[in-house]
């Protein structure tokens, strides 16, 4: 069996937790770099599920998912080191807002990565809602770093419902009033509380977990300052490169 082609960073969170906004800083920043959004494997919209509890479309589940075509991809970007060509994303044309980050910091990082001389490594950063999930092993096991960012329930809603809407394979969604109650945070909570200490998803994480899946999770310092997690996850990669 050939070497990888890629080194394949995996950020996951919750929506609005800056995981978008995080992977473009990496691919400005690490030569090389590219990024492959988890949500460009939507299905259509015309299969998205629907929540029988509030009848309303659910985009934030894993049956929303096309997880055949996304295992697929992912494998080919080990293999191969590049995103397959058939593949056009639309998670670039949606907005992340303004970022708030340490200028100073990017260009440092930005000369330091680039001074290392590791421009012949690709790395793959892969940005999504749902990447670690227990029904998502399959996915989760091809990933070489496994980055977990987290946010509070009030700052994600507010950054949630601040956003115009997403562009769809067909179309674009907006959420609906309540959306974030109904159907992003409990999705969340279902599927990422087995991370955290005694299952609160506002609380503290648990290294046990995080360790025996070897996922790194964000400080709680980080929360809402992205000079940090970019401090933070920026030296992860570094370290995982010079391994």
């Amino acid at each position: 069996m050939s070497a990888p082609k890629a080194l394949l960073v995996a950020l996951s969170g919750p929506s609005s937790s800056g995981k978008t906004t995080l992977a473009r800083l990496l691919r400005d920043i690490i030569p090389n770099s590219f990024i492959l959004h988890e949500d460009d494997f939507y299905k259509t919209d015309a299969e998205i599920p629907v929540n029988p509890e509030h009848n309303l479309e659910d985009w934030d589940c894993l049956e929303s998912l096309n997880l055949p075509a996304l295992e697929s991809a992912l494998r080919h970007v080990k293999d191969h080191g590049t995103i397959p060509a058939d593949l056009e994303s639309k998670e670039d044309k949606n907005s992340v807002g303004n970022v708030d980050v340490d200028a100073a910091l990017i260009k440092r990082l930005r000369v330091e990565s680039t001074s290392m001389g590791q421009d012949t490594v690709r790395v793959a950063i892969i940005d999504g809602f749902l990447l670690y999930s227990e029904d998502l092993r399959a996915v989760r096991d091809l990933f070489d770093v496994k980055l977990f960012l987290h946010t509070d329930y009030h700052t994600a809603k507010t950054r949630r419902e601040a956003r115009s809407g997403y562009v769809t394979i067909e179309g674009f969604w907006a959420d609906p009033p309540g959306y974030v109650d109904k159907i992003v945070w409990p999705n969340y909570v279902k599927d990422h509380a087995f991370l955290f200490q005694n299952g609160d998803v506002n609380g503290e994480l648990n290294e046990a977990a995080l360790t025996k899946m070897s996922i790194e999770g964000m400080p709680m310092s980080a929360r809402g300052d992205m000079t940090a997690c970019l401090k933070w996850a920026y030296e992860i990669v570094q370290r995982a490169l010079q391994g």
